[in-house]
């Protein structure tokens, strides 16, 4: 069990036990992969006695733009997915980090290849989740399976099947004996990881690859392209060579799931002297405390669950 207590989602418009909530064999999603998803996280602040999710807002309102994307509709504004977040959190008594998952659907069971005349649902669970990767340094290979086309699946749009792409490349680079994989465009340009947003420094440079280079439109990016500029850090949006990654002075992934992980290998090949760098560190001090609640300048991004 995850929890001491019955976990608890929402489903069917309502809090019940997380056993409860469930979908047929043959529903449209579970099927054909027409569903999308969000990841927020809520980390606990021991001193304060508060759990703070982090930009709940920005996650919402993607979710809606991905949908919209699959022809799903959400039957919530951005304002009324925070709140069920938070009733949601309260429900299952969390005083510690924690993931959560959104879901919108395809619901009807329906045998179909289409999108237009399904049923839609939205769902939502949360569990406890510290370090999705170590985040002071980790090994990666360049995939030879590439980033999927925006013309192919959406890759701004977080879309269930779509994941199988980042399954199968971080499945190959964990069987090679690395922690991760990184992606290439079909034109052999730097993607992303396969589960999260790529940075690399050189000569000082914050650099990461553009959002017309099929990356996910990172909530966690735009945090981190944000807290450099703010720490005077050169940030540079422009496409990555995959040789680049090689001669980098240093290499980050950010994302909600593995927040700000350091990487010190790509492809048996040590990141400058195979340790975090110091922009690295520097920016994952400021996020991991602003995350946590404890960085009065950014108190906007993170909301409370407890105290509000």
């Amino acid at each position: 069990m995850w929890m001491a207590h019955e976990p608890m989602a929402f489903f069917d418009g309502r809090l019940m036990p997380l056993k409860d909530a469930t979908i047929n064999i043959a529903t449209h999603a579970f099927n054909y992969g027409t569903g999308v998803f969000e990841g927020l996280r809520a980390y606990w602040n021991q001193a304060q006695q508060e759990l703070f999710i982090v930009q709940p807002g920005p996650h919402y309102e993607r979710l809606l733009r991905s949908s919209r994307v699959l022809h799903i509709e959400v039957p919530y504004r951005v304002d009324e997915l925070v709140e069920w977040t938070i009733e949601l959190l309260k429900a299952n008594h969390f005083e510690e980090d924690v993931y959560i998952r959104p879901l919108a659907y395809k619901a009807d069971p329906a045998v179909k290849v289409g999108l237009s005349g399904i049923q839609s649902a939205f769902a939502m669970y949360a569990i406890p989740m510290g370090d999705y990767v170590p985040t002071g340094g980790i090994r990666v290979q360049v995939s030879s399976w590439r980033r999927i086309a925006d013309n192919m699946i959406p890759s701004r749009a977080k879309v269930t099947g779509a994941y199988v792409n980042a399954a199968l490349s971080s499945e190959q680079a964990k069987m090679d004996g690395y922690d991760e994989a990184i992606l290439l465009t079909d034109e052999g340009q730097v993607a992303e990881a396969s589960s999260s947003n790529l940075f690399m420094v050189r000569r000082g440079v914050l650099v990461t690859p553009p959002v017309t280079d099929d990356i996910l439109e990172g909530i966690t990016r735009d945090l981190v392209i944000t807290l450099a500029r703010d720490h005077d850090i050169v940030v540079e949006e422009r496409s990555i060579d995959r040789t680049e990654l090689y001669s980098a002075d240093e290499l980050f992934l950010c994302g909600t799931g593995v927040q700000l992980a350091a990487v010190v290998e790509v492809d048996r090949r040590p990141v400058a002297m195979g340790e975090a760098g110091p922009i690295t560190r520097r920016l994952q001090e400021a996020y991991m405390a602003l995350v946590r609640g404890d960085a009065p300048r950014y108190r906007r991004y993170v909301v409370p669950v407890y105290h509000r």
